[in-house]
């Protein structure tokens, strides 16, 4: 199935959900174009029909039959504009009000009644997914922005981290649940026995949202440091943000004393490696394992400092 298949299979499904297909919405006399504009005018208060034109990405002759209509019903009113005198804004009337909240209303009571069976993990899963398909196709075409921070740690973000980590290598790469065992007893670790003279985590955001992570802890020895929990969400990777966090590890590291900074990752993270290798470490041993439900091939990477 292509691309386009899923997508016009992914609207059918959505549309008989919400009940798009039926003449009214939400048990109102209100068709979905006609609910648009009461909905902008509500927001706007006044607007003028170009303004609400453009807003909707209406054709202009059918606006103006919408327009029409809710007039003839007394929805609505207009009045010159201050600015130009040719130009007419339009509000609605008091009826013109009474008629959007009982919508609204109607579209919060629909809109309950499809979230009602789902539990809290659900919900945010769809509401995740939703923000991801709003953020996609809104930046198509758009040029993107290569600005993002990096913070430290917060109060939610580590289990975070664990949970981030385990669901992509998950989606990305089919690890199992002992991939998050074994990153949520590395992030035990660090908790039990932080030391901010000698470890430091890393929080990257984009866009407000968090969009990757890295972790500074002790070696085995006292000048080895351990590079730790990299990753870049999928939406936020081309940045430059795993380069960022990983110059940040290692500035860190420098400044803490520590002479040498040490990671092991798998040979298929084949993006962090070239990370990895552009910031100076040295691929100095392999060794195949089976982890994570997998054939895998470990790596160490060093960095002399």
């Amino acid at each position: 199935m292509t691309a386009v298949d899923e997508v016009r299979r992914f609207n059918r499904f959505y549309t008989r959900q919400i009940g798009l297909l039926d003449e009214h919405l939400s048990h109102s006399p209100f068709s979905l174009p006609e609910a648009r504009v009461l909905y902008e005018l509500a927001a706007g208060n006044a607007a003028t029909a170009a303004q609400l034109s453009r807003a909707l990405d209406m054709d202009k002759s059918q606006l103006s039959r919408i327009l029409a209509r809710f007039r003839s019903q007394r929805l609505l009113t207009s009045r010159p504009s201050l600015d130009h005198a040719k130009h007419r804004l339009l509000s609605l009337t008091r009826a013109g009000r009474t008629a959007f909240t009982a919508l609204e209303d109607g579209t919060v009571s629909q809109m309950q009644g499809l979230l009602a069976p789902l539990d809290s993990r659900a919900t945010h899963q769809l509401i995740g997914a939703m923000q991801g398909i709003q953020a996609i196709l809104s930046d198509a075409g758009a040029p993107r922005r290569n600005t993002f921070t990096l913070r430290s740690a917060h109060v939610g973000d580590l289990g975070w981290v664990v949970h981030r980590q385990a669901v992509l290598y998950g989606e990305e790469y089919g690890w199992d649940w002992t991939y998050e065992a074994l990153i949520a007893g590395i992030m035990a670790e660090f908790v039990a026995h932080f030391d901010a003279a000698r470890e430091q985590a890393w929080i990257a955001e984009y866009d407000g949202r968090i969009a990757g992570s890295i972790f500074l802890m002790r070696g085995a020895e006292p000048t080895a440091a351990r590079l730790r929990l990299l990753y870049v969400e999928p939406g936020a990777r081309g940045l430059g943000i795993g380069a960022g966090l990983v110059a940040a590890c290692i500035a860190q590291a420098r400044m803490f004393g520590y002479r040498q900074l040490s990671l092991w990752t798998n040979d298929v993270l084949v993006s962090a490696s070239r990370i990895y290798e552009a910031a100076g470490f040295r691929l100095i041993a392999e060794e195949s394992h089976r982890s994570f439900g997998h054939e895998l091939v470990g790596q160490t990477w060093t960095l002399e400092l």
